[in-house]
């Protein structure tokens, strides 16, 4: 199940506590993310000098790219409060509400998950972005009136893994929108430098750059991979992280050179030796591996696209040859073009 998973970019119970540990107190130390550190740097400075609140901010991208971090740090350059919820806490208008109201001016409000917030909670959101106020009901029946409350002037900070499913009222009310990419190699070596020198590890840059290529291009894995390579180099090594301990470390837990684990290989192996190769519908192989359609489509088929291990076709998903030869199996022999037979129609005026 995904939950099991290693190398998912989800929130395990172990990554909460480590992250606030290793998170990046300000822009000089977040790692990555060049363009949107460069453009939050000029709006940063930009709203302190007006002695502004800065404007509404989205943050979007697969899990685990620092979107929390990003806005911790937004709060702590603009010397001001954060207050953190996410979009499935805030089950009712009242809730909201009652978010909103105790906000000091230029205070950061952050919503994980902005997407997931029903429609009459978002319908109280709009006027207190826009307008800086909250329209409330009081009373019921005929006798019921609408009162307007007057907010201070606060950032609500958006983070999203599903920009298309905001709604479209909701995403233009945000005046910065930034999309987080995955990290390179280069990038997420040097947070598992940072971090291994933060968690007093002795590591050297062949076993950093080993952990930084497995990582699928996530620093929440990244770290987590860190810290059990850092268990396996206590237990079985002299406590040093090299390029051997990482290998046999990670090895250990059945993630390869690319950053697939027994779930990634599994799927591919399906779809090769049960379908050859495909095409296969969505639900056929969620039946066949024993995973749920959603699970495959959300956590399991971006990565192996970015790999182009698979590809999408109006029939179904379809395994690459370098999905092959990742897992040591020879690909179908390809039909070319000459083999067909081709009929020609000629005039008979001809």
């Amino acid at each position: 199940m995904q939950d099991d998973r290693f190398v998912m970019s989800g929130y395990r119970d172990e990554d909460r506590e480590s992250e606030i540990s290793l998170r990046p107190k300000n822009l000089r130390e977040y790692i990555g993310q060049e363009t949107v550190k460069e453009n939050l740097n000029i709006y940063i400075k930009a709203a302190l000098q007006r002695r502004d609140a800065l404007d509404h901010m989205l943050l979007y991208g697969p899990p685990g790219l620092g979107k929390t971090t990003l806005a911790t740090i937004v709060a702590a350059e603009m010397g001001q409060n954060i207050r953190v919820t996410s979009g499935p806490a805030i089950d009712r208008p009242g809730d909201l509400a009652s978010i909103l109201t105790n906000l000091n001016a230029g205070d950061i409000l952050f919503i994980d998950e902005i997407h997931r917030l029903s429609r009459a909670v978002e319908e109280v959101l709009y006027p207190a972005m826009e307008d800086f106020a909250l329209d409330i009901m009081i009373g019921k029946g005929p006798t019921a009136r609408s009162m307007r409350l007057d907010l201070p002037r606060f950032t609500l900070v958006g983070a999203t893994t599903r920009a298309g499913q905001l709604s479209a009222p909701l995403r233009d009310r945000f005046g910065m929108v930034f999309r987080l990419e995955l990290y390179s190699p280069e990038e997420l070596a040097q947070i598992v430098k940072r971090s291994s020198s933060i968690l007093g590890m002795p590591a050297e840059e062949e076993g950093i750059f080993e952990i930084a290529r497995r990582s699928r291009g996530t620093p929440r894995i990244a770290n987590r991979m860190l810290k059990r390579v850092r268990d396996y180099a206590q237990v079985k090594a002299n406590g040093k992280i090299t390029r051997l301990v990482a290998n046999e470390g990670l090895n250990l837990l059945e993630v390869d050179e690319l950053g697939l684990d027994k779930v990634d290989r599994n799927v591919l192996s399906t779809m090769i030796d049960k379908f050859s190769g495909g095409p296969v519908g969505l639900d056929t192989l969620a039946a066949a591996t024993g995973e749920d359609a959603l699970t495959i489509e959300d956590v399991y088929e971006p990565y192996l696209l970015q790999l182009g291990f698979i590809q999408r076709t109006p029939r179904g998903r379809v395994a690459t040859a370098a999905a092959y030869e990742h897992l040591g199996k020879i690909p179908p022999v390809q039909e070319s073009p000459s083999d067909s037979v081709q009929v020609t129609f000629f005039d008979e005026d001809q």
